[in-house]
């Protein structure tokens, strides 16, 4: 399964959630991370903190949902918001009309620098219990409706 999680800077939320698949998922789940207005560089708490939880940051780019529209992008099965501002935007159209979601969580980066240890872990674990709940679920034999309802269910999850 290939999941698109979006945001609008692509630096924080977005990054980490696509970590926390990858990582934990790497046999089951594809996760790709990209925003609307890309910030360019991913946030340096994002990879701090990604790297004390034992991710892979090699990889880690901050990159453009535009890329994900492209005839070459791979096809993807569920795209998740994870901020309001994309969750609002007008999408590109993802090929194969992929399941949308919105698991909207504060942005750590609006954070003042003292605080990001403690805003981005927050964020962190909101993400990572929403990770996990999809995961224990039976994704790959799901019909659409009902991973649309876990989706939704899921994002509810503090």
């Amino acid at each position: 399964m290939n999941i698109l999680v979006l945001c609008t800077g692509n630096s924080a939320r977005s990054i980490l959630l696509e970590s926390i698949f990858n990582t934990h998922a790497p046999d089951r789940v594809r996760a790709f991370s990209a925003g609307s207005q890309p910030a360019g560089q991913v946030h340096p708490q994002s990879i701090r903190l990604l790297k004390e939880e034992g991710h892979d940051v090699g990889k880690a780019r901050s990159k453009s949902w535009d890329e994900f529209a492209e005839s070459d992008a791979p096809e993807m099965d569920v795209v998740i918001t994870v901020c309001g501002s994309a969750a609002s935007e007008t999408c590109p159209v993802w090929p194969g009309a992929p399941v949308r979601a919105h698991w909207g969580v504060e942005d750590p980066a609006a954070a003042a620098e003292p605080d990001w240890a403690t805003a981005f872990q927050a964020a962190y674990q909101t993400l990572h219990r929403r990770a996990k709940a999809l995961l224990d679920l039976p994704i790959e034999t799901m019909e659409q409706t009902e991973l649309i309802a876990h989706l939704k269910r899921i994002g509810t999850l503090t």
